[in-house]
């Protein structure tokens, strides 16, 4: 099988592929045409990228594509759309780098209350300001509030942080209970806006996705009390930039920003009014960016490759429909001898039975047999299961409605 790892990874992952029998081409530099060339040129059956964009136009470059591993957690570069619709699945890497994200996220918290990076800043131009950063004393935060929004991997990774540094939490998730939040020790809000007004620290964990574009906007905002401080290092369209730069204004809100709605595609310049507001401390988008996250996220991108090329399993995939239009299961026990599924699977078509789900388990011993369950679409007809059961090496069938 072949790999195409089109984007920077440790050099480890490439020789761990190749150790397990994978043909591996690597080229960091990838992107755009040069990406859907590649795809082209190498006909790789599975893609690694980190941030590079997948869009349409790369996955139908290659018929031969059947998994894309997105080495990290998020999934907002690459098409899904369009990769359901050609049958090619996505995986992520959840979880891999969120400690370090997590830590990122304290070292915003705890510069935007002591204004650390001020302080750096002055003793570098030679001025010692003790009297004057004394007089701007850091509230600490023993017994403040944090409020989380998002309670993934890393919103859980930066509660268990917040709990050590003896900090209240309030939080809301769109999956967060009562049951999960005894267990993490948070109150559990019923609505961000809620966890805004308690919050004197509001830090940002939620994917994007069309419902939460833009959701930490003005009406948060304005919950958020006097002097709060706001972290994101969740994804920069997930921030009304606007609304921060109106709350920093009118609020004296402090914010910590590792992304940014039009972060640039390579370094350069950047323009931005929000990262160069005082009272904002911005960094580079490189929360997940520690030598521990990405050997992590490398090993995990590696498992995923080895598990499909062992077993055909996408694991982690998240493509993959929750539910299907399946009105009925068959379970069709069977002599496990060449042609009966076949069989099988050709009356249901003849009935116009489309099939949605089907494994196939074959029993231990010596006489080969096996029973099949097979989610379809519809109801066959009893014409079309007796004609099914004429065949002697089928054994039963039960048709059940789910």
């Amino acid at each position: 099988m072949r790999v195409l790892l089109a984007d920077s990874l440790p050099d480890a992952a490439r020789l761990r592929l190749m150790g397990a029998g994978f043909t591996v081409h690597a080229d960091p530099t990838l992107s755009g045409d040069s990406l859907r060339d590649a795809l082209a040129a190498h006909q790789p059956d599975v893609l690694v990228v980190r941030s590079t964009k997948v869009t349409a136009a790369h996955l139908k470059a290659t018929s031969a594509l059947q998994l894309v591993v997105r080495a990290g957690a998020g999934v907002n570069t690459i098409d899904l759309d369009a990769a359901s619709a050609l049958g090619v699945f996505v995986s992520n890497c959840p979880g891999m780098n969120a400690v370090a994200v997590a830590e990122l996220t304290f070292g915003h918290i705890l510069n935007a209350d002591r204004r650390i990076a001020e302080q750096v800043t002055d003793l570098r131009a030679g001025q010692w300001r003790k009297k004057a950063y004394g007089k701007l004393q850091g509230r600490g935060l023993k017994g403040r509030t944090l409020g989380v929004l998002g309670c993934g991997n890393i919103g859980r990774a930066v509660i268990a942080r917040a709990l050590a540094f003896e900090m209240d939490v309030i939080a809301w998730s769109p999956s967060l209970d009562a049951t999960k939040a005894r267990q993490l020790g948070v109150t559990p809000a019923g609505d961000p806006v809620e966890v805004a007004r308690a919050a004197d620290v509001l830090t940002i964990h939620l994917a994007l996705t069309p419902t939460t574009r833009g959701l930490v906007g003005p009406a948060i905002f304005d919950a958020l009390p006097t002097g709060a401080i706001v972290v994101n290092t969740s994804r920069g369209e997930v921030l009304c930039e606007a609304a921060l730069a109106e709350a920093i204004a009118s609020k004296g809100i402090r914010a910590g920003l590792d992304v940014f709605a039009n972060e640039p595609k390579g370094d350069g310049a950047f323009e931005s009014s929000i990262a160069a507001s005082v009272g904002v401390y911005g960094t580079h988008h490189t929360a997940a960016s520690t030598v521990q996250s990405q050997e992590a996220v490398a090993d995990e991108a590696c498992r995923i490759v080895e598990t499909w090329g062992a077993t055909g399993e996408a694991i982690n995939c998240v493509n993959v429909a929750d539910q299907t239009p399946a009105t009925h299961q068959l379970v069709i026990r069977h002599a496990d001898e060449v042609g009966v599924l076949a069989g099988v699977l050709a009356g249901l078509r003849e009935d116009g039975i489309n099939v949605q789900q089907m494994e196939n388990m074959i029993f231990s011993g010596e006489h080969g047999a096996a029973c099949a369950r097979i989610q379809i679409e519809g109801t066959p007809s009893d014409a079309a299961l007796s004609a099914l059961k004429a065949d002697a090496r089928i054994f039963d069938i039960k048709r059940l409605a789910l």
